[in-house]
């Protein structure tokens, strides 16, 4: 089945919720072998099956069909290096929490976190198609922090800058956003 053909059957049966294109993006981008998210967005069995049946009835029964063993060993990899790093995957799960949007899938919170584990831009860590989807998404999930980030600092970076002024343990070495020599890492375009 082709990439475009399994979002658009995955949509039809979406539950119509706001965040439902975004969602299927996740769910689909670990079996294109796209970001850096486990098959399971780095839920549990249950709980990812949860979301599935709350937002896209019917889908379990296709998308759990066993994926390829290069995937399987893919998604164990990155399961296993979620694991390494509960302690920051939690700070920030927490900080998002304090931001989402009431009605928002709380689950959607320990998938962006999980993202935010990987080496890449976080919407490429996602697997969305471009920076604009994650945007789109932060304002419809968490309006809140999207406020916060009114110099368009790019979303992993701005999450560490929120936990290091919460008093998190990720420290930015530079004394202000201005006089950093890293200005165009968190602020430059993102290619």
């Amino acid at each position: 089945m082709q990439v475009q053909n399994r979002f658009e059957r995955l949509m039809a049966v979406a539950a119509g919720g706001e965040t439902d294109r975004h969602l299927a993006h996740l769910i689909l981008a670990p079996r294109d072998g796209v970001g850096c998210l486990p098959l399971r967005l780095g839920l549990g069995l249950e709980a990812f099956r949860a979301l599935l049946n709350r937002h896209f009835t019917g889908a379990v029964q296709w998308l759990d069909r066993e994926p390829d063993y290069l995937l399987l060993t893919r998604s164990a990899m990155r399961e296993e290096l979620l694991q390494l790093r509960t302690e920051e995957w939690q700070e920030l799960v927490d900080l998002l929490e304090r931001h989402r949007r009431p009605g928002i899938e709380s689950a959607l919170s320990q998938i962006i976190a999980a993202g935010c584990l990987g080496g890449d831009h976080l919407w490429r860590d996602l697997g969305f198609p471009d920076r604009g989807v994650l945007s789109e998404l932060m304002q419809l999930a968490y309006p809140g922090l999207k406020a916060l980030n009114d110099k368009d600092m790019k979303w992993k970076r701005f999450f560490y800058k929120q936990l290091c002024e919460n008093g998190g343990s990720y420290v930015c070495r530079a004394p202000s956003c201005e006089q950093c020599s890293s200005w165009s890492d968190c602020f430059g375009p993102e290619v």
